[in-house]
């Protein structure tokens, strides 16, 4: 079995005169791209007044793209309702948490709880559907476009108040069990009905962490629920592949949830942007790769939406060249678009898909870099993107294998300690971050795992950062797992409903181990490990009969072991994870492999890439590795295919 990944672009024929597509077409072809995206902003065009359509301009679209040989990944609209539409619903705008209505003038202004817009976006899509999907142009269909951007998730809007009250009494049925499982004793904050029930924003000091976390649930609940409308119905018409194309560093939904009723997960990929304006990384680490994007962050998201969609991936939008909605926007180093395409191929990508084909000439996006010019000259990227596609037409990709290392990633897990962080520093996903990019820098392949899977399979290590609540689903696993696996910090602290467990965290089958007391650590107060390194951040402590196998230099246990279990008291930084890991791998015969700062090791059944995100050359195997080079090298013989 082998895979041969493809590339294509996202395209915008509404915003070109009519007499470029052709053009813009037959040029998409000759740089070997297969792919082209078009219509997830386009409702204004297609409907242009209610129940006035216009789909004579987007005929003629897809037929001279299709007929030019691209595949087209058609998108539903419905991320950009036109303006007629707020006239229609004017209760449909989603509230921030100040009790601030979203505004028309952009996108996403839409709550997920308004009935009357779903409706109108099961419309749109059915309409879509029926008049495109039988095309064999047609390869895809988008539903609508990267949820939770711009803080969207969270409406606080009285449709999604009412909404929420329905959603609770569902769950709960009588309004006695909400206050118990809530543990509204507290503060005299029982409830009469289900209809007192207000949203957990606009109180005096903070909500009820139990009604942030349902209200948490609730909001994920009606993403998902938003988006099995469009595809229940586009299922009815077409059995193509259904996608949505995920952001980075974005935990409000789950979106495995999501993924469950799509056939493929994306993602939209920027490296130097999310590096200005999503990293934890400090300030040196972020000049040092201002120009390339952090080496770990865009495996990590390669990895989750892999999981997502259950084998099947791609990258819908790829940075080209600068954006324009980070902090600072420089242009990336010659090569990096080359580097980030082969990175997701390494890591399973069926295609990379290139944000945008021509830079716009108005709107909010006129200063995102496209692979042409505003003029329709091209870009830096231009070159880069047709070596790859030469590259991976002369090849025949080895698949991804199962990973020795699994790492459990749970969205709920990422609410519960946003709503109660304890300290200013704790974020989940930068925690279960740092576990994955200190693997990286050993030169493993980390697989993500959901919270819910029943079975760790034949690989030799599992972690478990974080996690916190447990489930039946992975305490099965656990029980019947033979390898190793690392628990903690913070797992299992709390019940479902945002209890700490009578018995006390982190109820641990097979480990007797309690947490009877908790610290959150200043930038300036980490305590250091035996082994090297510190505990940052977060610091437990513990007590136990069970070995321990580290200590803190306060002679407190670090690391608690029974057999196959390993319980972390704290957060380890950077060097702690190193040493760690390193003993761990080390025990369980797992090889380690040396890496200069920035270069990276992709692991695939029949290839090792190495990719390098230093602004310098660097040494691998002997040999120089220039700066955002790639190394393709076939196992079996050892031999160099695709180098500098």
């Amino acid at each position: 079995m082998t895979m041969s990944p493809k590339l294509g672009v996202c395209y915008y024929p509404e915003h070109w005169p009519e007499a470029r597509w052709a053009q813009d077409a037959a040029q998409m072809t000759a740089l070997g791209l297969t792919y082209v995206r078009i219509g997830e902003f386009a409702w204004s065009r297609i409907e242009p007044r209610e129940g006035e359509y216009d789909w004579a301009w987007l005929d003629r679209a897809v037929e001279t793209l299709g007929t030019a040989g691209l595949q087209i990944m058609m998108g539903t609209p419905t991320a950009t309702p036109p303006r007629w539409m707020l006239a229609k619903f004017p209760d449909m705008l989603a509230y921030d948490a100040e009790g601030h209505p979203r505004g028309f003038g952009s996108r996403r202004h839409y709550c997920l709880s308004h009935e009357g817009y779903k409706d109108a976006c099961a419309k749109i899509a059915r309409d879509m559907g029926a008049r495109y999907a039988h095309l064999d142009y047609v390869h895809s269909w988008q539903i609508d476009n990267e949820y939770g951007c711009h803080d969207t998730i969270l409406s606080y809007s009285p449709v999604a108040a009412r909404a929420f009250q329905i959603w609770l009494e569902t769950k709960y049925n009588a309004i006695d069990a909400l206050n118990t499982a809530w543990g509204n004793v507290f503060w005299s904050m029982e409830y009469g009905a289900f209809s007192d029930i207000g949203l957990p924003n606009l109180t005096v000091t903070e909500p009820n962490p139990s009604h942030v976390m349902d209200f948490r649930r609730f909001s994920s609940n009606q993403t998902v629920a938003f988006n099995k409308v469009q595809a229940d119905v586009l299922r009815e018409i077409t059995d193509k592949p259904l996608i949505h194309n995920y952001m980075g560093r974005i935990t409000e939904f789950d979106h495995f949830d999501v993924g469950a009723d799509l056939d493929i997960a994306s993602w939209d990929s920027y490296p130097m942007g999310f590096l200005e304006d999503r990293s934890d990384r400090p300030e040196d680490f972020k000049h040092a790769y201002q120009r390339q994007g952090d080496p770990d962050f865009q495996a990590f998201h390669h990895d989750i939406y892999r999981a997502v969609g259950q084998g099947r991936w791609g990258v819908m939008e790829q940075q080209p060249g600068p954006v324009n909605w980070a902090p600072h926007n420089p242009a990336p180093l010659p090569g990096l678009v080359r580097l980030w395409s082969w990175e997701a191929f390494a890591h399973g990508a069926e295609f990379v898909n290139y944000f945008r084909w021509r830079q716009a000439r108005s709107g909010q996006e006129q200063m995102h870099a496209g692979v042409l010019r505003p003029d329709g000259e091209p870009s830096p990227a231009v070159a880069e993107i047709g070596q790859v596609a030469k590259e991976i037409s002369a090849l025949e990709l080895s698949p991804l294998q199962e990973s020795p290392i699994g790492l459990i990633f749970d969205y709920a897990s990422a609410w519960a300690w946003d709503t109660q962080p304890q300290g200013a520093d704790f974020d989940y996903f930068r925690l279960v971050f740092e576990f994955y990019s200190a693997l990286r820098k050993l030169g493993q392949s980390v697989d993500i795992l959901p919270p819910n899977i029943s079975d760790f399979g034949d690989r030799k290590l599992i972690l478990i950062p974080g996690l916190f609540c447990w489930n039946d689903s992975i305490k099965r696993a656990m029980r019947a797992f033979e390898g190793r696996i690392i628990i903690g910090p913070r797992s299992g602290s709390k019940t479902r409903d945002f209890h700490i467990p009578e018995a006390l965290p982190p109820e641990i089958d097979g480990l007797e181990l309690k947490v009877t007391a908790v610290e959150t650590l200043r930038p300036s107060g980490d305590i250091a490990l035996e082994g090297g390194g510190a505990f940052q951040i977060w610091r437990e402590h513990v007590q136990t009969s069970e070995s321990v196998s580290l200590m803190s230099e306060d002679k407190r246990p670090a690391v608690v072991s029974k057999g196959n279990l390993h319980y972390l008291c704290g957060w380890p930084n950077a060097l702690g994870l190193d040493a760690i890991f390193k003993r761990q791998l080390n025990e369980l015969g797992l090889p380690i492999y040396a890496l200069p700062c920035g270069v990276r090791r992709h692991d695939m059944s029949g290839h090792i890439l190495y990719t390098n995100y230093a602004a310098t050359p660097e040494q691998i195997d002997g040999t120089v590795l220039r700066a955002a080079g790639v190394r393709l090298i076939q196992k079996s013989s050892g031999k160099i295919i695709i180098k500098e």
